[in-house]
């Protein structure tokens, strides 16, 4: 059986690679200690790597949500504010009609008095139907200008849906039709106030008359308009808790892959200098050459 001789060069060539090692591992652990994180680069755990890549990905995708599920709050919320007041102006008007159909105690300089109110009524409900969020008309569909009305009363909108995807495959519609909440040309609430004003200064009874039933009808589709935002709005509000929770959980889950274990790093950061230590103080024992070990 073949002896194989040890040499000097040997030893040292061996020691160095032990001691190499011990501080590669030592310098491994002062970077997780410095940096909190055990993935630093892809080749500390490509499989680990992999799955933080796919967290993160998904990670993007919750805050995308939630960002479109906030937007269209601020929308919705923009919306019921506006159809509140609205709806408030609507009944004043009512109360005016009313009194003008009064025909006892309503003589034609307070029927005038009546139609100002009406007017500036109807001036103050075109402004609130072009309420804008974010420069946006709520009321305007899809157009790209300010205004959803002029100031006629007449519809400058265009009418479409405007949409957040606030999940994967849940998409809500964010905005209201202007003409479903004040009515279509022709028949909309606008042109009712102007009626019911042209009738107080006229004073034609009928036409007072038949303009608290219209009234009443368009306070009705503001309600309804209103009570649809309010479903929408729940719908929306779900998708911010749950896009917050997912955000959460999945930080949580990145954490788990790619974050240290601090106190287990400090115990395994002492235990690899002692060891570290003990490798040095038993290597420079053995590596002590002679001058025999010269002449070998």
């Amino acid at each position: 059986m073949a002896i194989q001789r040890v040499t000097q060069r040997m030893l040292t060539d061996r020691s160095v690679g032990a001691l190499q090692t011990g501080i590669g591992r030592l310098a491994k652990l002062q970077e997780q200690m410095s940096t909190g994180r055990v993935l630093n680069r892809p080749s500390d755990s490509p499989t680990d790597t992999t799955s933080a890549m796919r967290i993160r990905s998904s990670l993007a995708d919750v805050k995308q949500y939630g960002r479109n599920a906030s937007d269209g709050n601020g929308w919705l919320t923009q919306i019921d504010s506006a159809l509140t007041s609205a709806g408030s102006q609507v009944m004043r008007a009512t109360d005016l009609a009313l009194q003008g159909a009064n025909e006892g105690t309503a003589g034609q300089a307070a029927r005038d008095a009546l139609a100002a109110e009406v007017d500036q009524i109807r001036g103050g409900l075109i402004d609130t139907a072009n309420t804008s969020y974010l420069g946006r008309p709520v009321f305007g569909g899809v157009t790209a200008g300010k205004l959803a009305y002029d100031t006629t009363g007449t519809f400058i909108g265009i009418t479409g849906a405007v949409n957040r995807t606030v999940s994967a495959g849940t998409t809500i519609r964010v905005d209201m039709d202007g003409q479903q909440a004040f009515g279509p040309a022709g028949n909309s609430v606008f042109d009712h106030l102007a009626t019911l004003s042209n009738a107080l200064r006229t004073g034609n009874q009928a036409q007072i008359s038949a303009s608290i039933t219209t009234l009443n009808a368009d306070r009705d589709a503001m309600l309804n308009a209103q009570t649809e935002v309010g479903s929408r709005q729940i719908r929306v509000e779900s998708a911010i808790q749950a896009s917050s929770d997912d955000e959460l959980r999945l930080r949580t889950s990145l954490s788990e892959v790619e974050n240290a274990d601090l106190p287990k790093v400090i115990v395994d950061l002492q235990m690899q200098q002692t060891a570290y230590q003990a490798s040095l103080a038993a290597t420079s024992k053995v590596m002590q050459p002679s001058l025999l070990d010269f002449l070998r």
